[in-house]
């Protein structure tokens, strides 16, 4: 036997569509106004035709009263039927097209009235407000049933109160121009409210591809959401609006920048303060996996525009990629040390192996007094001129490196550091970036030679490192600061561009300063100055803690 198959049932409630309950929510609303507005004209209305009745009727009283005729008739001839105040009366209820035109003096006996067995008989409502001289409008019972009434006194040629009319105007004709109104009025509501039903629609419409035919639970899950990954993500996402001012800052975001919620409803300008990282947020500065440092902290920026007109961008954390990019340069720089000392020591022995195989053993110790020597002059010259162990060390291995490149490596006469560094790591990593990228500009030229000053002005570090290279156009001057830029190709572990900009991050952190200009006789000079490298006279120098190294220290 098949299965059977399952009952559907008919949900009742609410649509779970944001376009479907706005638009029953919508049309609701539209319904409600219309019958509000409706019974909020009609009730006026009712009470708006029982004035108009009321002062039409009170209109006819006060003509009829006027006519001095009926005044005059009233006192000399007795209620008939066939009376002049009955006929005059009469003429005026037919002409004015009112109910009733009852004409009585100041007893309340009738003169006139429709019903001609009436005349003679006494008023059924109360008239001693007209007979005292009071206008009086209003709706009551009477012999003809329910009609709105006008009472005024009827006076004689000298002003004599001698009696009163009463008119009346049928209270049916009131209801039935009432219910005459309320079609026209319905069709009205209807007009609105089919008017209000389209624009409900069109506007549910816009919402329903806005929010992409969503539920509303769907929109607050996703809400949820996206403010569990986004402030659960190891990356920094920052979204700004069409405006260009911060609308969001994730917490990642928070921690790389260093600002916090003060941040939103402000432009970058205004929230960081000027510089790359700014422009490269503001998009100011386009491209992909764009470099910027903030603070102690290398960033890649990616910025990506959204559909109406703001950005959103993400930041990554390449600080420690950077760290261990520059270990990686390091290692690799040593290795250069070792291979070149390796290759001129493979040399020498060679040459050594030669004279003592040739017997000339006399040569032989004088080659390996010279070479000894050699070795011992470098060290010392730098050793002499240098009293920065670590500083010393550097130097002395970059001139191996640049004697295998081809490059002649000299420390100027000039130079005098004594050992009182209050930060000797971060100055190794400010010569080691300028050294390497002098010996990367002369590298394969002609009379190739770096030459390296060091000397101090009371506390301040003067550094100097100048190259016979091809130079730096003046209008790079400052370009070649900036993060990002650079003209050599890429290493392995990532981008270049940070080494030159770190160096003067560093120098400015200190109230120093980096610059560069035209060496004399060719190529470029750079100059850094370090106002506070060096302790006072007779204190040692602070040892920089590992965790406090930045990520200036070894980067070039």
């Amino acid at each position: 036997m098949s299965p059977t198959p399952p009952v559907r049932r008919l949900r009742l409630g609410m649509p779970r569509r944001v376009f479907s309950q706005i638009l029953l929510m919508q049309l609701a609303i539209a319904a409600g106004v219309v019958v509000l507005a409706t019974g909020l004209f009609l009730a006026p209305l009712s009470d708006q035709l029982d004035d108009q009745a009321m002062r039409r009727a009170l209109a006819i009283a006060q003509t009829t009263a006027a006519v001095p005729r009926i005044a005059e008739d009233l006192q000399h001839t007795p209620p008939s039927v066939d009376g002049p105040v009955q006929q005059a009366a009469e003429r005026i209820r037919k002409a004015s097209g009112a109910e009733y035109v009852v004409v009585m003096d100041v007893r309340g006996t009738r003169w006139s009235h429709t019903e001609p067995q009436e005349v003679g008989g006494h008023v059924s409502t109360d008239p001693s407000e007209a007979l005292a001289g009071r206008d009086v409008m209003e709706i009551d019972n009477g012999t003809l049933g329910r009609s709105a009434r006008g009472k005024v006194p009827l006076r004689d040629g000298g002003g004599r109160i001698v009696g009163a009319v009463s008119v009346g105007i049928e209270y049916d004709s009131v209801r039935a121009r009432l219910i005459h109104a309320i079609p026209g009025l319905f069709a009205y509501a209807g007009g609105a409210l089919a008017v209000g039903a389209l624009a409900a629609w069109l506007i549910s419409r816009r919402v329903q591809r806005q929010t992409r035919d969503l539920a509303f639970s769907d929109i607050s899950a996703l809400l949820s959401e996206r403010e569990a990954m986004l402030h659960g993500i190891r990356e920094g996402v920052v979204a700004l609006n069409r405006a260009g001012r911060v609308r969001l800052v994730n917490d990642e975001a928070q921690r790389l920048l260093g600002v916090g919620e003060e941040a939103v409803g402000r432009s970058p300008d205004e929230a960081l303060g000027e510089g790359r990282t700014s422009d490269v947020l503001a998009g100011r500065v386009t491209g992909t996996d764009l470099i910027t440092v903030r603070g102690q902290r290398v960033l890649v920026v990616n910025r990506m525009p959204t559909d109406d007109g703001g950005a959103v961008a993400t930041l990554r954390d390449r600080t420690e990629l950077e760290q261990l990019g520059r270990e990686l340069d390091s290692t690799h720089g040593l290795i250069d040390a070792l291979r070149a000392q390796d290759h001129e020591h493979a040399n020498r022995m060679h040459t050594l192996l030669g004279l003592l195989e040739l017997e000339m053993y006399d040569d032989a110790v004088e080659f390996v007094g010279e070479v000894v020597g050699d070795h011992r002059a470098t060290a010392e010259q730098v050793t002499e001129k240098i009293g920065d162990p670590l500083l010393a060390a550097l130097l002395v291995g970059k001139a191996t490196v640049a004697a295998e490149r081809g490059v002649a490596l000299r420390i100027s006469d000039g130079t005098r550091l004594p050992d009182r560094l209050v930060d000797p790591r971060g100055l190794v990593t400010v010569v080691g970036n300028l050294v390497d990228n002098a010996l990367d500009a002369v590298a394969g030229t002609p009379h190739a030679r770096v030459e390296v000053e060091l000397r101090t002005e009371g506390r301040a570090a003067v550094l100097r490192v100048r190259d016979t290279g091809p130079g730096v156009p003046p209008e790079q001057h400052e370009l070649i600061f900036t993060e990002g830029w650079s003209t050599k190709k890429p290493p392995a572990h990532g981008k270049r561009g940070i080494g030159l900009s770190l160096v003067r991050r560093l120098a400015e952190r200190q109230g120093g300063g980096a610059s560069v200009s035209d060496a004399h006789g060719g190529g470029a000079e750079f100059t850094v100055v370090l106002p506070e490298a060096l302790t006072e006279a007779g204190l040692e120098p602070a040892l920089a803690a590992p965790a406090q190294s930045t990520v200036e220290e070894e980067t070039r």
